[in-house]
């Protein structure tokens, strides 16, 4: 089964600072239809003008994933971390017991544009922690990176989740494919790019969730990025 979760469906966020487009229910946007897809709970696609951002603020028992697309974000966080994530990079925060962060974005000229993604941990009260990965465009080109991952493999980040999340940069016309296990499901993300999934045609903004499948294959018709969360099967759209 495969459910298309369109762009222009998403909920929205606009600030003057700030034009963030919510997947599922965050903030002032809620949908009782659209909570989350198993322990995946947000994928917010936020765009941030020159030289503002988030100002410091706490977290609680969160897997808080972000991966640039365009730009640089500057992060700092009560752990003492002082970090710039730029286009390409891959960072997870373990928000545990507590954790208090800012991300502003790191320019005063241009936009910074990310993805930010939440998983439930797999348990509460862990203790805070930090890492951040560059993943080159080769690695990742017409193959699915693996990027995130509860065991750490493959020099991915470490999630307290039993799930995998993979990156693609498809060329146009190539094609990657996902065995899933039958107890497991997907959720893809668009981030750049149009691809093909089965019937249905995916652009930019785009998400699909899939469960009950024996796997997943995404064709190009022009250059895509694309995340591939892989995850514990979820019987219909969100729990």
């Amino acid at each position: 089964m495969i459910q298309i979760r369109r762009s222009d469906r998403r909920g929205r966020t606009r600030l003057p600072w700030l034009d963030s487009a919510h997947a599922f229910s965050f903030a002032d946007y809620h949908d009782p239809h659209n909570m989350g897809f198993g322990v995946l709970r947000v994928v917010n696609e936020d765009r941030v003008r020159p030289g503002a951002g988030f100002p410091r603020h706490a977290h609680r028992d969160m897997e808080i994933i972000s991966y640039v697309l365009g730009g640089a974000l500057e992060h700092k966080d009560s752990l003492g971390t002082g970090s710039v994530i730029r286009a390409g990079d891959v960072q997870r925060m373990t928000a545990g017991t507590g954790i208090r962060h800012s991300e502003y974005n790191h320019s005063r000229e241009e936009c910074v544009h990310f993805l930010q993604m939440w998983i439930v941990p797999e348990e509460p009260g862990l203790e805070p922690s930090y890492e951040q990965r560059t993943i080159p465009e080769p690695e990742r080109r017409n193959t699915l990176r693996l990027v995130a991952s509860r065991d750490g493999r493959e020099r991915s980040l470490t999630i307290h989740q039993d799930v995998e999340l993979y990156l693609a940069s498809i060329g146009a016309g190539r094609s990657v494919h996902h065995d899933l296990d039958a107890k497991r499901g997907a959720w893809v993300q668009v981030a750049k790019g149009t691809v093909a999934l089965d019937s249905y045609s995916l652009h930019a903004g785009d998400g699909a969730a899939i469960s009950h499948e024996e796997g997943v294959s995404l064709t190009a018709s022009e250059p895509a990025d694309v995340l591939l969360f892989d995850l514990p099967a979820v019987n219909g759209r969100g729990s």
